[in-house]
């Protein structure tokens, strides 16, 4: 199917002006023969130094599909070994990458798609994106989630040109690439009501419209798990159209918003290794797990506001000490300061935050209870226990005590340390 990308763009109820910078989309099966059209006698055609970038795995996920396309461009083919989204991958992306390339494709998930979408803005030139799992929802993001110097941090990126989602390619992937996308996906369970309650407490802009077409997306994909555990071609496309939908939404907003909050402050802090070892986990593995600690932690205050246990306690401002003994212990203090500057919670004012705790409360309960995302997670082949993605249960407490820390974003994760301990 091609995505009719115009009816994302123009004015909103949300008094904005919405800009997509993503010309085109295709979920289809041959997307790949619709690029090499467009590279040759298309709309692609006037690039003169087109390079694929991708590494071991994607090449051979995708090369028998691209194998006209590889034959005009470069193949730019990457270690995959230790290749991560950090300034280190940039570095190799960089030095590879002939200095004639005016044209990137970004042949891979997530990995591949940072670097290329850094680079390419670095660069000043655009680049396609074929992706070869339904893995990660960052596709057409506008930013890039990169480890910079050991700190997690969204990098100024530019969205892909055109996205051809061959499903001869991505619906072949390993199933555990699907079940991350499905778990990156579910993750705006969290984000989306964090976004909400940040907006009720503070006045933080948000757009209704967004909120729906992520909301539509995710109901839509959660109902096709046993399609996409059978393999169904157009189970594939529904779950690879609703993760580019969320990188529309963040090119909507300008920012990842609508697709990012303590369910990926949760999955950073472990990719950061401030508390833990490296774990050999997907990125949208961590996130599933992250999203039921979350809802887990909001519904314990969601009972303490109900119970009418939920009480104010004095904020005194960033945690030093714990910050000193944590993220300073990485040579991370001085950033993670500079990251929460200034501190989010300044600009919520105590007295409104007691009065809206119903309405708080009544945002956390429309999430599904962690007991139901769990059951949909397990159905889907996701993960959602720590151990499942080596991380010892006993780090889960110091895990949502430090994780709001890693983005200067206001999640009720964050807002919760101005509450009293909740008394169930």
């Amino acid at each position: 199917m091609e995505i009719d990308v115009e009816q994302f763009q123009g004015p909103c109820s949300c008094k904005r002006q919405h800009e997509i910078t993503v010309k085109g989309i295709w979920i289809e099966s041959g997307a790949a023969k619709k690029l090499y059209e467009m590279l040759t006698e298309g709309e692609l055609r006037d690039f003169s130094a087109p390079a694929i970038v991708w590494d071991e795995n994607t090449r051979e996920a995708a090369q028998d599909a691209l194998e006209d396309v590889e034959e005009i461009c470069e193949s730019v083919c990457l270690d995959c070994e230790n290749l991560h989204a950090d300034n280190h991958g940039v570095e190799i992306l960089e030095e590879t990458l002939p200095e004639e390339t005016d044209l990137i494709l970004a042949v891979g998930s997530g990995t591949i798609h940072d670097l290329s979408r850094y680079v390419s803005y670095k660069w000043g030139i655009p680049f396609i994106s074929v992706p070869t799992a339904a893995s990660v929802d960052g596709f057409v993001s506008t930013v890039a989630a990169m480890t910079w110097n050991g700190m997690k941090k969204t990098m100024p990126a530019q969205g892909p040109l055109y996205v051809f989602a061959d499903t001869d390619i991505f619906s072949k992937a390993p199933y555990r690439l699907t079940a991350s996308g499905m778990s990156d996906l579910m993750g705006k369970y969290i984000a989306l009501a964090d976004w909400k309650i940040a907006s009720l407490v503070t006045d933080e802009y948000i757009c209704e419209r967004t909120i729906a077409l992520e909301e539509e997306a995710l109901e839509k994909t959660v109902g096709l798990i046993d399609e996409l555990k059978e393999g169904e071609p157009e189970a594939y496309e529904q779950l690879m159209y609703a993760l580019l939908l969320s990188g529309i939404a963040m090119q909507m907003v300008g920012n990842s918003r609508p697709a990012s909050c303590a369910e990926h402050h949760v999955s950073h802090l472990w990719e950061m290794k401030i508390i833990n070892d490296e774990v050999d986990a997907l990125h949208g593995e961590k996130v599933s797990v992250g999203l039921v600690l979350v809802r887990r932690k909001y519904e314990e205050i969601s009972q303490a506001i109900k119970q009418g246990t939920c009480r104010l306690k004095p904020y005194h401002g960033l945690e030093m000490k714990l910050l000193e003994e944590t993220f300073g212990k990485k040579g991370l203090l001085e950033s993670t300061v500079q990251e929460n500057t200034p501190d989010p919670l300044e600009f919520v004012d105590p007295e409104k935050l007691m009065e809206l705790l119903p309405e708080i409360g009544k945002i956390l309960d429309a999430i599904p209870s962690s007991e139901e995302l769990t059951a949909i997670l397990k159905k889907a082949g996701c993960c959602y226990e720590p151990e499942q993605v080596g991380i010892s249960r006993e780090l889960v407490p110091m895990t949502l005590q430090l994780c709001p820390y890693v983005r200067n974003r206001l999640s009720f994760l964050r807002i919760s340390k101005m509450l009293q301990r909740y008394v169930s």
